[in-house]
């Protein structure tokens, strides 16, 4: 699967502002439902909050993925979000985070969402790309770095991507 089937540069938001975990899933919740057509912001917000609530997202290095199931056999949607200042989150190392990758997957894919999820761990392991998306100077930028680095071993349909 190509990131560039999950996101596109609408889906990207640079140097967002937060002063708390609770309003940034606010924020990717309302991105996300911007594309949903029939979620609200609400469900996601409830998805992406009762995942947190079971273990952080926060994966160490300044990343975190927050996702949620939601309702229904739909697309994944995702959304990347670079802070403009590190936030806590409970990332595994204690480190703030200000790279997130945030998405919403149907409630019945379960093996290929966790495929999707250790494909986006590996990916995000790179300190030479964190480096880089961190200094991309346009969404543009950022979807080219990510999607020329980004997992491939599944084609888009397989996953329920959007396209």
């Amino acid at each position: 699967m190509l990131i560039s089937d999950l996101l596109g540069s609408e889906s990207i938001r640079l140097g967002v502002e937060t002063s708390s975990k609770k309003r940034l899933l606010e924020i990717i919740s309302e991105q996300l439902a911007s594309d949903s057509g029939d979620l609200s912001a609400r469900e996601i917000f409830e998805s992406l909050s009762e995942r947190e609530r079971l273990c952080s997202t926060g994966l160490g290095k300044g990343v975190a993925i927050p996702h949620g199931r939601v309702r229904g056999n739909r697309p994944i949607q995702a959304s990347f979000i670079r802070l403009k200042n590190p936030l806590p989150f409970d990332a595994v190392d204690g480190e703030p985070v200000d790279l997130l990758f945030a998405m919403t997957v149907p409630e019945n894919s379960t093996e290929d969402h966790l495929q999707l999820l250790a494909r986006l761990a590996g990916l995000f392991s790179d300190p030479e790309l964190l480096k880089a998306l961190r200094e991309a100077e346009s969404a543009s930028a950022l979807l080219q770095l990510l999607s020329s680095n980004g997992p491939r071993s599944r084609s888009a349909e397989t996953l329920g991507a959007r396209h």
